[in-house]
């Protein structure tokens, strides 16, 4: 039975929408040859993304529910964060403290006891009724007009813009501040499983091949995922995807993913090469693909990290959408289920000024926008 808070928080969501916007849950499909996508106004989220494999059959290759109501009672139960926008700023910061010339501001922790804040505070972006202002066959724009919402100083405009193209989804978050100076880190966060759960060898992404070739280092956490101020060389370690590996082949060495855990949710640095530019996107910084179905996903982005979550704290409680099942019984979605990429600057480092991350992180009203451009490009795997 649906708890009294559940049933009123989603009346108070229904009734706040912007007029002409019939729900923060209604679903709105956007399609290219060889690509579908579908989203919703509640985190501005993708809820589908369909792309073809090897065989000509259309996969269903993201993680969510079918109901867009379901996002709202994973939101006051697990809080899964599929597939929203994440913000004012995404990943941890510790002690949800920072200070931005001169004036420091705190925001709710909600992570770790209180140690520190994940994805923008307690109600963040992804539980944001996002406005749709424009909509056609092949893109959807959604605005989110954040009014120092968490305690974030100042306000800011943010859009977001999906767009597909023959075989390709492209994200473009943009952010303008209104007021007052403020870090601005958004990203994606959407859930991956490529192999589209087409057979039991798919029911993890541990046989799927991971290649970034330009994250030679990560970012040191501690036992609760916040930076420790340390930089670290990933060749020859278990974080080393420099050259193509299967996710699961060094994953049970890997355990600086917090406290008592096995598995990747790691931060990785992307330097590079010499006569390229730190935001380039000219480059693929990743590609991943499944033997399942021979999907290969490539992306480029501007950002300069790659947050790597290996679906740890899955533990095969929630079905996998009516899409991916394709047995006679019901597919549930297991620990190392599925694989999260984050395209976004670095880790909290708002707090690191050592790291030079201001200018990409700190924004004013006459400063440039805060841009994160991500674009996905899938193909079949080459025999």
């Amino acid at each position: 039975m649906l708890s009294l808070y559940y049933v009123l928080r989603l009346a108070f969501l229904l009734i706040a929408g912007v007029s002409a916007q019939a729900s923060p849950f209604t679903k709105y499909t956007i399609s290219a040859p060889g690509i579908n996508a579908s989203f919703i106004p509640y985190g501005a989220r993708i809820t589908n993304l369909y792309v073809n494999d090897k065989d000509g059959n259309s996969q269903d290759v993201i993680l969510g529910y079918d109901n867009g109501t379901q996002y709202l009672h994973d939101t006051e139960t697990v809080h899964t964060y599929f597939g929203p926008v994440v913000g004012r700023y995404a990943n941890r910061i510790k002690n949800g403290t920072f200070t931005v010339q001169g004036v420091t501001s705190h925001i709710p922790e909600n992570e770790h006891n209180g140690e520190d804040t994940l994805h923008g505070g307690i109600v963040g972006y992804d539980q944001r009724n996002w406005t749709v202002v424009s909509q056609n066959s092949t893109t959807i724009t959604f605005s989110l007009l954040d009014q120092a919402f968490e305690g974030f100083p100042g306000t800011i405009i943010t859009y977001a813009t999906y767009t597909v193209s023959p075989n390709q989804w492209t994200s473009r978050l943009v952010s303008l501040p209104l007021d007052e100076p403020t870090p601005i880190m958004l990203a994606n966060h959407v859930y991956w499983n490529l192999g589209a759960f087409v057979n039991s060898e798919a029911t993890t992404v541990l046989n799927d091949t991971l290649h970034m070739p330009y994250a030679a280092r990560a970012i040191e956490i501690d036992s609760i995922e916040v930076p420790t101020g340390g930089l670290e060389i990933v060749n020859g370690t278990f974080l080393d995807f420099t050259s193509p590996m299967q996710i699961g082949h060094n994953i049970s060495n890997a355990h600086q993913c917090g406290f008592n855990c096995t598995g990747y949710d790691n931060a990785f640095i992307l330097d590079r090469p010499r006569y390229s530019a730190p935001e380039a996107t000219d480059l693929s910084v990743l590609t991943m693909s499944s033997n399942a179905t021979g999907i290969q996903l490539d992306i480029r982005t501007n950002q300069q990290s790659l947050q790597i979550y290996s679906c740890n704290n899955m533990n095969g409680t929630i079905p996998v959408k009516a899409s991916q099942q394709h047995g006679s019984t019901t597919t549930y979605v297991e620990k190392y289920g599925c694989v999260v990429i984050e395209t976004q600057q670095w880790i909290d480092g708002i707090n690191y000024p050592e790291w030079g991350q201001d200018q990409y992180q700190i924004y004013t009203v006459d400063s440039e926008p805060a841009v994160v451009f991500a674009q996905y490009d899938f193909s079949i795997v080459a025999t």
